[in-house]
Formats: structure tokens, sequence, C-alpha cells
């Protein structure tokens, strides 16, 4: 099972995002999602005045961060510094948004953590789902987070199928993963450092890190050409 490069310490480099400190203790990031809430909490108690500030409650936004008025956020959540979310923005709840982050247009964001430096600019929804540092989602790119069966959602990998025993997972995407345009991202669905997507993919199981996965003749997986990605 190590092998498919899907726990915590193989997606994610230590640091960039608060939440650090639990994900730490997980073997595999979902791990997390369903207390979600109670951290982000605990997080936000622990913040310090005098870099955030508190529209409403339960609500933590860094003095630095930028927030549209038109976008909605609802508790709990952390906004974190010179994050930009934009207008129309809909911040469901347990979101945690880390600093130097864009959340754009029409975005919808729920029970989800956004490493630093994460992009999710135009017309998308994140759920249920852990965007590592760096990474980016192309306008339109969605996690869908629900079977269509409504079972409870494994991760597919080398024939094996690991129980998570959760009914809403979305994506784990590490850090500085690439997804393109119009991507779907089917539920449990685990994409490695530094792998890119191509725009209209639809996009299953564990994508190995320094992969390239794009739609064409059936979806083509390969490694990437070069190594020196930054």
């Amino acid at each position: 099972m190590n092998q498919l490069q899907i726990q915590t310490t193989q997606l994610f480099a230590p640091a960039h995002t608060l939440a650090w400190p639990y994900l730490a203790k997980t073997t595999y990031p979902w791990e997390i999602l369903g207390d979600l809430k109670k951290i982000i909490l605990h997080i936000g108690e622990q913040l310090d005045p005098a870099d955030y500030h508190q529209p409403s409650e339960e609500v933590w936004i860094a003095n630095t961060a930028q927030v549209s008025p038109t976008a909605s956020i609802a508790p709990p959540a952390i906004i974190g510094a010179r994050t930009h979310v934009r207008h129309g923005a809909l911040i469901r709840g347990g979101v945690l948004v880390g600093d130097d982050c864009v959340v754009g247009n029409s975005v919808e964001l729920k029970n989800c953590v956004l490493f630093d430096r994460v992009q999710v600019p135009h017309f998308k929804y994140v759920g249920d789902s852990l965007l590592g540092y760096k990474a980016h989602l192309g306008a339109g790119a969605v996690t869908s987070n629900v079977k269509s069966d409504r079972s409870l959602v494994c991760v597919k990998g080398e024939g094996l199928c690991l129980q998570t025993g959760l009914f809403k997972l979305g994506a784990m995407l590490g850090d500085g993963v690439e997804v393109g345009c119009n991507a779907v991202l089917t539920p449990g669905c685990v994409v490695g450092q530094k792998s890119m997507v191509y725009p209209t993919t639809l996009v299953r199981g564990v994508i190995p890190p320094r992969h390239i996965l794009k739609a064409g003749r059936g979806v083509v997986l390969c490694p990437m050409e070069s190594t020196n990605r930054p």
C-alpha cells in the first residue's frame, strides 16, 4: 500500500498549513475530515487577535487578507494572511484557507483544507478535500465528493480498495499539483506531488507523483519528461 504514496507525509511536506499538527498524527490525510470543524475551532481560539479579526462568531480572517463584501463565509472558517477571497465566493463552513491563497468568483468551499499558496480562482466546487501547498485548480474543475450509488468511498489503486468509512470524500491533491480547466476529480481520488492533470480529464483512483494524466484516446498516464519542475 505504501507504494501508492497516499499517506499524509507522502503527499504533503511538513508545515504550510495551520492544520499540520493534526495532519502529522494521521496515516492518511482524509482522517481529519470528520473532526475538521472542531480542529478549526481549536486553531481559531489560539490565533493572535493582533493578526486576525472576527467579523462573525467562529470566523477568523487575517488582517492582511482581502475579502470581497459579496463573499459569504459561514462558520467555522479561517482565512489566512494575504489571501484573496473574491466576489461571489461561497465558503460553507469547516474550511481552513492558508496564507497567500486565491479563492475566486463563484467558488464554493466546504469542509476542506487549502494549504498555503493554493489557487482556486474561478467557477469550481471543492468539498471534503485537501489541497496541498501551491496546488492549483483551473477554471471549472470540481471535486466530486459523493458516489452515484451513495456507498462509502474507498481509495483505489493497484487492484486494492482502501476503505475510508466516509460517505463524503473529495480529492487529496499533493503539493504542487496542477489541475486543468473543467477536470472532474471523482470521490476519493489522490493525485501525487507535482503531478499534472490535463483539462477536461476525468480523474479516478491514485495518480503517482510527477506524472501527467490526460484525456484523449482513453486516459493516458505517463511520467513527466523532466523531474525539475518547481
